[in-house]
């Protein structure tokens, strides 16, 4: 089983890969966004004290959302693998999912890192914005603080698979097609 996390800024590219090796490889998408909508949306106690948190503008703590990723990945029996997406986003969140996968017998395969320039990002998320009406993606101040709270706060998750020698760096600019086909190649090698 291939246990694979995308990583990379926001405009990277990841969403859009998501689907592509979804469909390639059979995996089953953990998208955090996806899960914590899901639990709200619901009202799920997990998702109930969740939403408490985002209602005070809080973080949601890393423990429920690791609990959160633990009750929706116990749902499928013997997948093929799990894409990881959004998660993790903390050095804490990593070392718990190591953890985790560990009880399961199981392990991260590796982190495709999507690398892509600031100002590749900036104009993708201009347009993602234009196109999608998602406010966070229509202002270039806004965006630039989502660039810096990456790189302050979930940047450092890279170096935690690095030391594992887990963490692939992919260049995130090009056609989807060119992308996912090195994405493609990176995962058959193992």
């Amino acid at each position: 089983m291939k246990n694979i996390v995308l990583f990379g800024p926001p405009g990277a590219g990841k969403g859009t890969q998501s689907e592509f090796l979804v469909e390639e490889f059979g995996f089953i998408h953990l998208s955090t966004g996806d899960i914590f909508r899901y639990n709200i949306l619901n009202k799920t106690d997990l998702g109930v004290l969740a939403k408490k948190y985002m209602d005070e503008g809080r973080l949601v703590p890393d423990s429920l959302t690791i609990d959160m990723l633990k009750s929706e990945f116990v749902k499928y029996v013997d997948p093929l693998g799990f894409l990881f997406d959004g998660f993790p986003r903390t050095e804490a969140q990593a070392t718990a999912l190591d953890r985790f996968l560990a009880q399961e017998d199981l392990r991260i395969t590796a982190m495709l890192g999507l690398e892509v320039p600031d100002e590749e990002l900036m104009s993708r998320l201009l347009e993602r914005g234009k196109v999608s009406g998602r406010p966070d993606d229509a202002n270039s101040e806004v965006i630039k603080n989502r660039l810096a709270i990456y790189y302050k706060e979930t940047a450092v998750v890279q170096r935690h698979y690095e030391n594992q020698g887990k963490y692939i760096a992919v260049n995130g600019v090009g056609s989807v097609k060119q992308i996912s086909s090195v994405l493609k190649a990176e995962i058959g090698q193992f």
